[in-house]
């Protein structure tokens, strides 16, 4: 199992969190490492997966774990979850990307839906001000998930795929999920003066274009 960073110190002890998709990738990294530290995390999934998930996570001694089948694209499902939220003057993280904001080749409705998080996260964080809940973002770069993996095999040169990934970033490699759930964790338990904020976890990659086009040779998924 992944290491998901030093001793707990259960920074988000006794406190609820609700996380959708939360069965792979940068999703389950953010219901474990919330569950380390102290909270009580329920998370909706339609992965099939879900229960086993639950299941592993009440071995951990510190927080909790709870899978409840929830549909997010129905309103019926979720509408009391903002007022809900409004009373207890919770706070709201999206997690964007970083294509929202430099684009990519191919990949227009992916780059617009992206696009379109952040600027909702910054819009609701207006909004949201008057009941005291904040709303920040995380735009993710390379991050190995499950997803990068797929498209990597799916490509005609998955080895060059790869080191493409790595090699766009200016910290030469890409991240894991488990850097993107801690950067969630901060905004939640640290980040209290923090709202309307986009965190770039890129290791550099907006910054590394020079670098990148001289390698004209490797693919990248922002190639």
């Amino acid at each position: 199992m992944a290491s998901y960073g030093p001793e707990p110190c259960l920074r988000y002890h006794n406190k609820v969190v609700i996380v959708t998709g939360g069965t792979k990738g940068i999703g389950e990294a953010i219901v474990r490492v919330f569950v380390s530290n102290g909270a009580s995390v329920v998370f909706c999934s339609t992965e099939e997966t879900a229960s086993d998930l639950e299941a592993e996570l009440k071995s951990f001694g510190t927080g909790a774990a709870i899978y409840v089948s929830c549909d997010v694209r129905k309103e019926e499902e979720i509408k009391y979850a903002l007022p809900h939220l409004r009373k207890t003057q919770g706070n709201i993280i999206n997690v964007s990307s970083l294509v929202g904001i430099i684009g990519q080749k191919h990949a227009i409705p992916y780059v617009a839906t992206k696009g379109a998080v952040t600027a909702m996260t910054k819009a609701m964080s207006v909004d949201e001000s008057q009941y005291n809940v904040r709303v920040n973002s995380i735009s993710p770069g390379n991050i190995w998930t499950p997803m990068w993996e797929e498209l990597s095999r799916q490509s005609a040169d998955p080895d060059a795929m790869v080191l493409g990934g790595k090699d766009a970033q200016l910290l030469g490699r890409m991240g894991t999920p488990e850097e993107c759930a801690n950067a969630a964790l901060f905004l939640a338990a640290e980040g209290t003066f923090c709202t309307g904020i986009d965190i770039l976890l890129t290791g550099g990659a907006e910054l590394n274009y020079a670098n990148k086009n001289q390698q004209k040779t490797r693919s990248s998924i922002y190639d």
